[in-house]
């Protein structure tokens, strides 16, 4: 019995670090990327995924909750995530770059 607390406790561990990491991909991406890639908006999958990773850390995995918060953590990591990878950019926030930097490069006033 023990080994199978220790795997449940290892399951629900992993399950945790995989709803942080999408809580955070969808914290670090760009809101218009969202609409862009034609998905929900940037603060229904955030709420959505913070809810799913606190169930997980309430909640024991043998619930049904941590399992919905799983097909949403699932839903994001295989059909958001792609998409705003996909985009110019990554869907990234842009750090650095020139203020006459345009959506397609630099502007070079038409030379």
């Amino acid at each position: 019995m023990q080994g199978f607390a220790g795997f449940m406790w290892l399951l629900s561990m992993a399950l945790i670090i995989f709803s942080g990491f999408a809580l955070i991909d969808a914290a670090t991406r760009r809101e218009d990327a969202y609409r862009a890639a034609d998905k929900q908006t940037k603060p229904f999958w955030l709420i959505i995924l913070a809810i799913a990773f606190v169930v997980n850390l309430i909640f024991n995995i043998l619930s049904f909750l941590p399992i919905i918060g799983l097909i949403a953590t699932i839903v994001y990591m295989v059909d958001v995530r792609p998409a705003l990878r996909g985009l110019p950019g990554g869907g990234r926030a842009r750090r650095g770059g020139s203020s006459s930097d345009g959506p397609y490069g630099p502007y070079n006033g038409g030379r």
